[in-house]
């Protein structure tokens, strides 16, 4: 048995003004909740904040089963997401999710289904497809 599902997603070269707009960053987070049909526990927060090059909006995303985190790095227009959960989702969906919203010229991902205890066993981005 598995106690979480964790998706680390890299995406490089997204669209410049998706990730500046904190009501786009809003409409990705609340369809991701659905899409992966978790429940929310209250709003995603989006806030601005960093200098330098790593300067851009953090989106905070709790769910009942655990959290949804992204960055997104205005110098470079990347994207670093973490969806964990003890509840189990499709991690194809996420990277769908986030292709619509961000339309990111590359993305590298790594599934891990987590126990303690036990090594994680790690999925790339090849055996996800």
């Amino acid at each position: 048995m598995s106690w979480g599902y964790h998706l680390i997603l890299d995406s490089t070269k997204c669209m410049r003004g998706a990730i500046r707009c904190p009501s786009i960053i809003t409409q990705f987070s609340d369809d991701l909740v659905k899409r992966i049909n978790m429940v929310p526990y209250g709003r995603p927060q989006v806030q601005h904040f960093g200098s330098g090059n790593k300067s851009g909006y953090t989106l905070v995303q709790l769910i009942e089963t655990s959290n949804i985190v992204a960055h997104f790095v205005e110098e470079t227009d990347d994207m670093y997401l973490d969806v964990f959960s003890c509840k189990p989702y499709d991690p194809i969906t996420v990277r769908n999710v986030v292709n619509y919203y961000f339309r990111p010229l590359g993305m590298e991902s790594k599934f891990l289904i987590r126990q303690a205890g036990k090594h994680p066993l790690v999925k790339t981005e090849y055996e996800l497809r």
